[in-house]
């Protein structure tokens, strides 16, 4: 690993937590009304729910692959949908995108489950970058 953060080949290094690379792990829908949009996702589209925060978040999904969430209002990292990238460290993962020329959208911050941050990509689509917090589902 590089000064930057990255492999020395210009890729992100070993970010995540179980050791392998940075991956996409799910979208996340900012949601008006999270009652009714897990009630769609889950009850009329059928998809399980792996995990629930009340009226904050909801994650959907078989856990094999990726994961629907919704957020409601205050708890939305952008206010249209965003892929998530589980990283291993945020603040490393947005130093390097920062470098690289990414616009941060929303600095570091720690939230119940994970600490976040949200970058643009090149096209100026947001992206979640994201830690669990020790003892938080993912």
């Amino acid at each position: 690993m590089t000064a930057d953060g990255t492999d020395g080949a210009g890729r992100a290094g070993r970010a995540d937590a179980d050791g392998g690379a940075a991956r996409v792990r799910g979208v996340v829908y900012p949601a008006r009304d999270l009652r009714a949009s897990l009630a769609f996702y889950r009850d009329v589209l059928g998809l399980p729910v792996r995990f629930a925060d009340g009226g904050r978040y909801a994650a959907l999904g078989d856990g094999a692959s990726a994961t629907l969430a919704l957020a409601s209002d205050g708890e939305a990292a952008a206010d249209v949908p965003a892929a998530s990238v589980r990283v291993g460290d945020v603040a490393a993962a947005v130093r390097t995108a920062a470098a690289r020329g990414a616009r941060v959208l929303r600095p570091a911050e720690a939230g119940p489950h994970e600490v976040r941050a949200v970058v643009a990509d090149p096209d100026g689509h947001p992206v979640v970058l994201y830690t669990p917090v020790p003892d938080a589902r993912t």
